[in-house]
């Protein structure tokens, strides 16, 4: 497997265009990912109990046969919380992308992010989509994005039996981010073969040690959605239990993983990316929840941005979780800086510390010393920019 710069799988097309719906004149808002013939699809979606209307159609739609061939994406309007007329325009603007390409409405994927509460202007969404063409551009990653300061995508390729096979991810988030996803939308296709229903247990997995283990600020937006397309247009053989299956599983976690990465990286206001990496917990699972409580913790966000090494601040998020500690086990370090080996803290030197707080990734360590199980988790400093962006989100 290997990372190359990033392309469609082959039978992938995409565009963007800018359609008004965002203030900004030149910026794509709306776009298309098309597959030359109908893949295999699989999906995950937010657990907001006011799911946006284009997540209850998509996941409907794929729900029936997991199968699509297209997906439209809008950003600028989260077309969320608008009721009966938002479910209509949702349902409209798929068999619009439907017509305009000749596949069956049930072909179609549907997703939006943006403000939410205001109906989408269909008037405009009609117009941009006559605009599309299927083509290779990077303008579908511009088209999604919202307080993104950079579109975030990746390429891997790895072989079945021989064969090359390209996995390509892109996603949008950067607030609204917290465990079970949160403002994100994440589309990742493959030429690769393999049957969807397979395809939905794979994702479904491995979303729990990825997209799941990401916080920025601890909402969950009613719009988030991961979906995955395998149009088979590789020549590969078909992946199944016995062909294939692990390298085309490691291939999806490292896209998966890299995505939610790249998404924690670029929370709003972000200087830094924070990584809290778990081991010697009782379980797997509890590994990854010290992980997320540790990068969820408000106060160890604002600590990390200020480069104050307050591990005080890391025993108390670990503290309020459920999972097996032992005070004299624990053992804590930031950046290979060691703050507490096995219970003991440790006599720490403030500006070689700091100093060590300076890259652009800090990774806290930390062993809870119980177990044999590992973890992780991603999220980014809280800052003052941060408050900012969201005081004045709407206007």
């Amino acid at each position: 497997m290997n990372t190359i710069p990033f392309t469609w799988p082959k039978g992938f097309s995409s565009d963007g265009v800018h359609a008004h719906l965002r203030h900004n004149p030149t910026k794509p808002d709306l776009g298309w990912i098309v597959s030359s013939v109908p893949a295999a699809a699989a999906g995950v979606y937010t657990r907001n109990q006011f799911q946006a209307a284009p997540v209850q159609l998509t996941k409907a739609t794929i729900k029936q046969q997991h199968q699509l061939q297209a997906i439209v994406a809008n950003s600028a309007n989260a077309n969320s919380y608008t009721g009966s007329k938002g479910a209509a325009n949702a349902a409209e603007e798929q068999q619009l992308v439907a017509t305009q390409l000749n596949i069956a409405p049930e072909l179609v994927g549907v997703a939006s992010t943006g403000i939410i509460g205001h109906q989408l202007d269909m008037p405009k969404i009609k117009a941009g989509l006559t605009k599309l063409q299927l083509t290779d551009t990077a303008e579908f990653a511009q088209a999604i994005m919202t307080t993104d300061t950079h579109s975030k995508t990746i390429s891997l390729q790895f072989k079945i039996n021989g064969t090359v096979c390209t996995i390509s991810g892109v996603a949008k988030g950067s607030g609204m981010i917290h465990p079970n996803m949160g403002t994100m939308l994440c589309f990742i296709t493959t030429d690769a073969k393999i049957d969807g229903q397979l395809l939905q247990q794979l994702l479904s997995a491995h979303v729990e040690s990825t997209f799941n283990q990401i916080t920025v600020d601890g909402d969950t937006s009613t719009n988030d959605m991961v979906l995955v397309m395998a149009n088979g247009q590789s020549g590969a053989a078909e992946i199944t239990i016995d062909n294939g299956l692990a390298e085309f599983t490691t291939a999806l976690h490292a896209v998966m993983e890299e995505m939610a990465k790249q998404i924690a990286g670029d929370g709003e206001g972000a200087t830094k990316l924070l990584e809290a990496d778990v081991t010697g917990a009782a379980d797997a699972l509890q590994a990854r929840m010290a992980a997320k409580a540790v990068i969820g913790s408000n106060l160890v966000k604002a600590a990390m941005f200020g480069q104050d090494p307050n591990w005080g601040r890391i025993i108390d998020a670990l503290g309020n979780t459920d999972v097996q500690l032992a005070a004299s086990a624990l053992s804590i370090s930031i950046n290979k800086v060691p703050m507490v080996i096995k219970g003991q803290p440790q006599d720490l030197s403030l500006p070689a510390v700091q100093q060590a707080m300076t890259p652009d990734t800090v990774k806290i360590a930390i062993d809870l010393g119980v177990g044999d199980s590992a973890g992780q988790a991603w999220g980014a400093d809280l800052t003052y920019e941060y408050v900012h962006i969201n005081a004045a989100y709407s206007s």
